[in-house]
């Protein structure tokens, strides 16, 4: 089981110059995403994408998803037409939604839908309690924040402009998806860190997902695991922390 906290962990942390943060789970209750974002989308994928606007944004998502799918070695997934690329992308998009794919093309296309629903007033995120304190904190202390989901950046920044505790985006100075690279590699961290200008020491990463700390912390970043709601947290050697008063 994990252990408390000790006091070397507690100094590795509060020297930390930049919080990189993870969302589902971490900023944001897994059900709100799973219950409420995704199936808004899904709901939303055909009106949208079958809207008679036709822009730009929309035809360079269909082509993410048709590359995707050229590339697609599941042999399951649904065969594409190219006469109908509106219809071949909502059974693709819908096929990945299934599987909870960590897809590029998808969320950039969730995204966009999201965007309309906060726009709207459709849509207003979760965030947990302490989340808006410790950005004020860490802000005062001259620390710098920074978003690491599999999310779109489009979708992120919408997520903390229309929260249940205000904008929060004036106090986020960065945001970053899986254009960087995928969550579980050692190398996407490293992209952050130098994005953003710091050694990897002085970033730290909090995530509810041990996987991800494992490959932060193999480009050097340090690492907490956040856990929101389990009772018994999973077995890790992260430092780990129930709220962001914590850190």
């Amino acid at each position: 089981m994990p252990r408390s906290r000790v006091p070397a962990e507690r100094r590795l942390i509060e020297s930390a110059a930049v919080m990189l943060l993870d969302v589902e789970g971490t900023t944001t209750a897994v059900s709100f995403v799973h219950g409420v974002l995704f199936p808004y989308a899904r709901t939303a994928l055909e009106p949208y994408l079958r809207a008679p606007a036709g822009d730009r944004e929309v035809q360079s998502d269909l082509r993410a998803l048709r590359a995707e799918r050229t590339r697609e070695a599941d042999a399951s997934a649904p065969r594409w037409d190219d006469a109908d690329a509106i219809s071949s992308a909502i059974a693709y998009a819908t096929w990945l939604m299934d599987r909870d794919r960590k897809s590029t093309g998808l969320k950039s296309l969730q995204g966009r839908i999201w965007e309309g629903g906060f726009r709207a007033g459709a849509l207003r995120a979760h965030v947990y309690p302490d989340v808006r304190p410790a950005l004020e904190r860490w802000r005062g202390q001259g620390r710098r924040v920074a978003i690491f989901s599999s999310g779109s950046v489009l979708a992120q920044r919408l997520l903390f402009a229309h929260t249940t505790e205000g904008d929060l985006t004036p106090m986020i100075d960065g945001y970053f998806d899986t254009t960087t690279g995928p969550k579980r590699e050692a190398a996407s961290y490293a992209r952050i860190a130098a994005a953003l200008g710091a050694p990897p020491a002085a970033v730290m990463f909090v995530s509810d997902v041990a996987a991800e700390l494992d490959a932060a912390r193999a480009a050097g970043l340090r690492t907490a695991l956040c856990v929101r709601e389990a009772a018994v947290p999973p077995a890790s050697d992260h430092p780990v922390l129930r709220s962001f008063g914590e850190l």
